[in-house]
Parts: structure tokens; C-alpha cells; sequence
């Protein structure tokens, strides 16, 4: 049985031009953006290095949230008055009011979001992570790494002169 032998290379760079420019240099040599990890203490957005975009579905689990929280409103606003027998009107006003429950109906489709946003973040960085990392000191010094980690590549190839 053959095993692939995976390729672990590190580069350290002072600045994001060199970074970005070894990078392109990478994906001329037929690395994929899946192989390559940017390491850095600062944030570096993807549009600054060239990579695409990344997709995340902290979005859609957020609708859900704004949904699940617009039907539990709708439940206390609409729905829980008929649950209680009220006999007798007392005043003119509506059975349901309309400015308390706009509020009921707004505060928690924003809790519903604003929970579910937390939690699909967490839940879509990984959080907590339990897996050994790649850590290089400088890093903190504010330089940029990248963490290459591809099978079956040619590590002589990789390697800058």
C-alpha cells in the first residue's frame, strides 16, 4: 500500500506584498488554495492576498434565528391572548394592541438573530479546537506566515530559492 506523503512547509514574511506575491507563486505551481493556510496576529481579509472569498453560513443560520424569534413573538403577541378566557371588554381598546406588540414582535426577531448569530459563529470558527496548531513566534511581532500542507506535492518545487 502507497502512502502520500503530505508536505508541511512554513514561510515567514515581513509584509503582505511578499505574502501575497508568494501565494501567486504557489498557485503557478499548482498548489490549491485548500493546501494553503495564512497565518497572521493581525486580520487580513482574503481580498488582500488574492484567495477567494470564503462562504460561510452564519447568514442563513441567522435568518433562522430572526424567524424562530418573529414566530415565538407572534405566538406571545397573537396567539397567547386566546389561550386565557377574558369575559368581559372593559375598555374600547383592541383585544390586541398594536404598538406593544410591534415591540414584542421586533425585540424578539433581534433576539432570535442576534442568538443565533453568536452561536453560528462559534459553531462555524470551530470553536473550541482541540487539534494541534501551527504556532511561529513571529507571528505575534506581526509579520505574516503561510502554512503549506498538500499531498503529494513536489517539496523541491515548493521551496523558494
Amino acid at each position: 500500500m502507497t502512502e502520500s506523503k503530505v508536505v508541511d512547509l512554513l514561510a515567514v514574511f515581513p509584509d503582505l506584498e511578499p505574502a501575497a506575491n508568494a501565494i501567486e507563486h504557489l498557485r503557478a505551481l499548482g498548489v490549491h488554495d485548500e493546501c494553503m493556510n495564512v497565518i497572521s496576529g493581525i486580520p487580513v481579509t482574503e481580498a488582500m492576498l488574492g484567495r477567494p472569498h470564503q462562504w460561510t453560513n452564519v447568514p442563513r443560520i441567522a435568518m433562522g434565528g430572526a424567524l424562530l424569534g418573529f414566530g415565538g413573538g407572534f405566538f406571545l403577541a397573537f396567539i397567547s391572548p386566546y389561550l386565557y378566557p377574558y369575559p368581559v371588554q372593559v375598555s374600547t381598546q383592541a383585544f390586541i394592541p398594536g404598538p406593544p406588540t410591534v415591540v414584542v414582535l421586533f425585540e424578539l426577531t433581534m433576539l432570535g438573530m442576534l442568538i443565533s448569530t453568536f452561536v453560528g459563529v462559534f459553531l462555524d470558527s470551530f470553536f473550541p479546537n482541540y487539534r494541534p496548531m501551527k504556532y511561529v513566534p513571529e507571528i505575534s511581532d506581526g509579520k505574516i506566515a503561510i502554512l503549506v500542507e498538500c499531498p503529494n506535492a513536489d517539496e523541491r518545487k515548493l521551496r523558494m530559492p
